[in-house]
């Protein structure tokens, strides 16, 4: 899969392709990047689709924005931009894990079909995500409020352990190098931790991006890793009852944070299944 760019919401993007077809865009969270659905898109473009995953604001090689901005409306406007920009239409679909997940929930009905992985809608994580065992594993979110955030992300070790503990078993060696090529300057790193940041309000919002349009909302399938060491089961606990009506959701045995990096097969046919082949 070539990189390839195009400009949307004011951002210059980089890209993976593979595939003709309607849309399939599909959005990384952190700490990972666009090669994280090596194993997906092949499979989408398989079905008929143009799979697209672009690189998120402010990890190389896309370009961090000139406006600073990290909130989830910013996140949702990329998203809307890069939909109309790569010309997708009524048949497109999205996908979306962790960080990736969030503008899913606000972009849904502006495709066919969507699916989040990882972490569920706001209403359904708040809760489980104030107890005290979810907020030990919790901990870089508020480090990364700090100002010791970006010196304690770039020390050795540290971006290794956040996915040893959040995928169990999983040999993420990889993935890690793709990491440190994409968010290893200091710049991008500081991006990256930007997004928590905006998350609990430390950065206030920039004001530059409109609040999502509660139209846009629409069904999605949710899946979540039983051994996800980031945000435990638990927390996604009567996630349907915060999506729209139409939704499902899966749990997959066997996989923790990075479920479809660590049971590729399984999660690719989940996903498969409720996308459908393209039309």
């Amino acid at each position: 899969m070539e990189i390839r760019t195009i400009h949307a919401n004011g951002v210059e993007f980089a890209y993976l392709a593979v595939g003709e077809g309607p849309l399939a865009l599909c959005l990384h969270g952190f700490p990972d990047t666009a090669h994280t659905w090596r194993h997906l898109m092949p499979e989408l473009a398989a079905r008929g689709y143009r799979a697209v995953a672009p690189f998120t604001r402010g990890y190389a090689p896309t370009e961090i924005p000139a406006d600073g901005a990290y909130e989830g409306a910013a996140l949702v406007a990329d998203v809307l931009a890069l939909h109309e920009e790569l010309g997708g239409d009524g048949d497109a679909v999205i996908v979306g894990h962790d960080w990736g997940a969030f503008p899913v929930y606000a972009t849904a009905g502006r495709f066919r079909r969507a699916v989040a992985m990882a972490v569920p809608p706001a209403g359904a994580l708040l809760p489980g995500f104030l107890e005290y065992e979810q907020l030990k594993r919790s901990f870089y979110v508020f480090l990364f409020q700090t100002s010791l955030a970006e010196m304690a992300a770039s020390a050795p070790g540290f971006l290794e352990g956040l996915w040893r503990d959040w995928s169990p078993g999983y040999d993420a060696g990889q993935d890690i190098e793709f990491v440190r090529r994409s968010i290893g300057r200091p710049a991008n790193l500081a991006a990256a931790i930007g997004y928590y940041r905006a998350m609990l309000g430390t950065t206030p919002p920039s004001g530059r991006h409109p609040e999502p349009d509660p139209a846009l909302t629409g069904p999605v399938l949710y899946l979540h890793g039983e051994q996800d060491g980031c945000l435990a089961p638990g927390v996604a606990e009567g996630v349907l009852d915060h999506l729209p009506d139409g939704s499902r959701a899966e749990r997959v045995p066997g996989a923790g944070h990075f479920l479809h990096l660590e049971r590729p097969e399984e999660v690719n046919r989940l996903v498969l299944d409720w996308l459908g082949p393209a039309r």
